[in-house]
């Protein structure tokens, strides 16, 4: 699309700000101790589990005539097959004519789970695959990860009720393995293939093997566009974490487009709302469902998502490219003082 049109689009789109897709923090808990976490969750979390009831009064707000035919929750975490009630809570969404999906490392999604998700109404799955069998493992932190995560691949890409895709994290570590996670995954018969990289937050904060060099980072764009050129049943693709200049239209279906805020909300373990899970919650989140109206904060709320010139300032103040970037995507403005932790456009050599 022409730079100029997409643009257009990019305000209307934010002017109307439609709610898409919302996604529900459902717990913190996770039996993994994966390496990139950027929430640090544990097995024995801090934080207790939102009760399902005070997550549909949120849900209640949203009038059924506001919601989009493709409108979805998205339970996230986290692991959501640690919760008990996960199936009563993908029928109670159901009940309310929206879909529903989840993000899973994929530990406990045996048959039995597929079975009850499927009965729940489960409409859309994600799992993540970092890596061949070593890497992988190493990445999550718990032998056996990779096997359990190609069952619920292979259980999730073989059904076609589902819209389910896989999602890696690119590392130092499986950056040289990519071309054969290509060929496992199209083996597997899955349709859709998402990488992404890690933002320096949480564990991957001081971990240097998360985080590519330069080159490398501009070695994925090279292999994620030339694994589109030459097509396939499997789409691959990059996340739309951030600006890519000469690369956009190239990795992704659309130009750059942050929609935290404008199509994407979440509620947070601790009833927070905010827009996407990986920004950063304490400066950004927009209210709180235990003390807010939810649909009233996303109507009347996000105005830094919404109105994004306050970005104009450090690296972006006189950036030639920042009508197009608007500062990055916003899980990449961290900390105390609000400051872009990486720019991807810097990062193209």
């Amino acid at each position: 699309m022409n730079p100029f049109f997409f643009r257009l689009f990019r305000d209307n789109e934010t002017k109307v700000h439609e709610l898409s897709y919302l996604f529900w923090e459902c717990t913190t808990r996770c039996n993994l101790n994966c390496r990139h976490c950027g929430s640090d969750c544990s097995v024995q979390s801090r934080d207790k589990d939102m009760p399902l009831e005070d997550f549909l009064q949120a849900l209640d707000t949203i009038p059924a005539a506001e919601r989009p035919n493709d409108f979805c929750v998205v339970l996230t975490g986290g692991e959501p097959l640690l919760r008990p009630d996960i199936g009563r809570i993908g029928r109670e969404i159901r009940a309310r004519g929206a879909g529903w999906g989840i993000v899973s490392n994929g530990w406990f999604y045996d048959e039995a789970a597929h079975t009850r998700l499927m009965e729940a109404g489960m409409g859309a799955v994600t799992i993540s695959l970092d890596g061949l069998e070593d890497s992988h493992d190493w990445m999550r932190g718990r032998p056996g990860s990779f096997s359990r995560a190609i069952r619920a691949i292979r259980l999730t890409a073989g059904d076609p009720r589902l819209n389910a895709d896989v999602v890696t994290c690119v590392n130092k570590r499986n950056y040289s393995e990519l071309p054969r996670i290509r060929q496992t995954l199209s083996e597997l018969g899955v349709k859709q293939w998402r990488l992404f990289t890690v933002i320096p937050i949480g564990r991957a904060a001081s971990d240097p093997d998360m985080r590519l060099s330069d080159e490398e980072f501009t070695g994925l764009m090279e292999f994620i566009k030339s694994s589109r050129q030459e097509g396939g049943r499997m789409k691959v693709s990059f996340s739309c974490e951030g600006y890519l200049g000469r690369y956009e239209e190239k990795v992704r279906d659309l130009r750059f487009f942050c929609r935290a805020g404008i199509n994407i909300a979440s509620v947070l373990i601790d009833g927070r709302i905010c827009a996407c899970p990986n920004v950063d919650r304490d400066l950004f989140s927009q209210g709180n469902i235990y003390t807010d109206n939810f649909y009233e904060a996303w109507e009347r709320r996000f105005q830094p998502f919404r109105d994004r010139k306050w970005t104009r300032i450090g690296a972006c103040a006189d950036c030639r490219e920042w009508k197009k970037c608007l500062g990055n995507g916003m899980h990449n403005w961290h900390g105390p003082d609000g400051r872009l932790l990486q720019c991807h456009f810097g990062k193209i050599v």
